[in-house]
């Protein structure tokens, strides 16, 4: 039985293409040498933000991401930036009677840009609301709390092993890689995508069929 769907945001409902050029923008980088680099940062096992080191030494994500709204270039995304099927996914689980929610390491500002594209879901957080981010276990703790069912009901969906499948089957939850975003494509082939996810999708409309064959 599956009774709660909750999404990722970056990679897995927005794609970033926009803000990681934004970033390349603000160092001063071009946008090609900024993803390249990006990519082998993340097939190397390394967190992604050692990217802006590469570039600027001692750069600090939380301050620049507040030297930039002073300069007037705070982050933002809106529906264009969306993956085209991200409305359709959602619309159609809630058809099915499935609550709906999105949880992501976020800040403040970008979960009020979620709430702000009405989405058609029952319920949205941010690592920054909660004060948590994952890959920690107790993010996902508090997506089963808010959650209308148990924790082997929900499925959580997301592009990372590290941060969303194996946290949050560590906590008891159903989840759902898809293979998009760099993440998405370079991490496709390991083996942990087989062992720890339930389903290996492409696009979110299979959500819809993967809910109807476990609810019969």
């Amino acid at each position: 039985m599956i009774g709660a769907v909750v999404f990722d945001v970056g990679e897995t409902l927005v794609d970033e293409t926009r803000e990681y050029g934004t970033w390349a923008d603000w160092l001063g980088v071009p946008r090609h040498t900024f993803v390249s680099v990006f990519g082998a940062t993340i097939a190397n096992g390394l967190d992604y933000r050692e990217t802006f080191q590469v570039f600027q030494p001692g750069f600090d994500l939380a301050s620049q991401r507040q030297a930039r709204a002073d300069a007037g270039l705070p982050e933002w995304f809106g529906e264009e930036d969306l993956y085209s099927d991200v409305r359709p996914a959602l619309t159609q689980l809630q058809e099915q009677g499935v609550w709906v929610g999105i949880a992501g390491n976020q800040t403040v500002r970008a979960g009020g840009l979620l709430r702000g594209l009405d989405l058609p879901t029952d319920f949205i957080a941010t690592s920054d609301d909660w004060g948590v981010q994952k890959p920690e276990v107790e993010f996902f703790h508090h997506v089963i709390e808010a959650a209308p069912c148990p924790a082997n009901e929900i499925i959580y969906v997301g592009d990372r092993i590290d941060n969303d499948i194996a946290p949050a089957k560590k906590a008891g939850v159903r989840t759902a890689y898809i293979q998009r975003g760099p993440w998405g494509w370079i991490h496709r082939n390991e083996p942990e995508v087989s062992e720890l996810s339930d389903w290996k999708i492409q696009s979110l409309t299979e959500l819809t069929e993967i809910v109807s064959a476990e609810n019969g």
